[in-house]
């Protein structure tokens, strides 16, 4: 697996053929953005919108989105702050972290994990966060078999939404 920061265009747009892969990607997560709200329709995401999102998200100071990629296609995409909007939060946060549906059950996501783990391990941090939406069973199964904890509960800041905040720590040697 291969991360590549996402950088899109002086004008702030991103290249066509990787846009088509990401509205796929997220096309194909369907049961996740019918619970997340995040688009207007689950069943139409457009390019657009992807877009649109990516950029308000790569807007957020310290924010990074990653592109996994696996035998040159797009598996995945993480986005990554490197601290949270709380000042008494110490740690970084897996903002959002999506295999392609019909890539998942293939350890892509265990690994993208692990490989965003390590980059955070590797700047000296001891500890990463994630919010896990109420009512999405798998994605809190998944993390919690990552060695996450959940150490809250409280309501996202951008939609207000219910969430369980989970926390694992990065010692030398994961």
């Amino acid at each position: 697996m291969i991360l590549e920061p996402l950088t899109p265009a002086e004008d702030g747009a991103l290249p066509g053929e990787l846009l088509t892969e990401l509205t796929a990607l997220y096309a194909s997560n369907r049961t996740f953005h019918a619970l997340s709200g995040d688009f207007p329709d689950p069943d139409d995401i457009r390019p657009e919108q992807v877009a649109a999102a990516l950029a308000d998200e790569l807007a957020e100071p310290g924010a990074e989105v990653l592109v996994a990629r696996s035998e040159g296609r797009v598996v995945g995409i993480g986005i990554t702050l490197d601290r949270h909007p709380d000042p008494a939060d110490p740690d970084p946060w897996i903002g959002l972290l999506m295999v392609d549906a019909r890539q998942q059950r293939g350890g892509h996501g265990r690994e993208f994990a692990a490989r965003i783990e390590e980059r955070f391990r590797a700047a000296g941090r001891d500890g990463v966060r994630l919010a896990v939406l109420e009512g999405n069973d798998a994605g809190l199964a998944f993390w919690s078999a990552l060695g996450y904890e959940v150490i809250a509960q409280r309501r996202d800041l951008r939609a207000d939404r219910p969430c369980a905040v989970l926390r694992k720590p990065l010692t030398a040697q994961q």
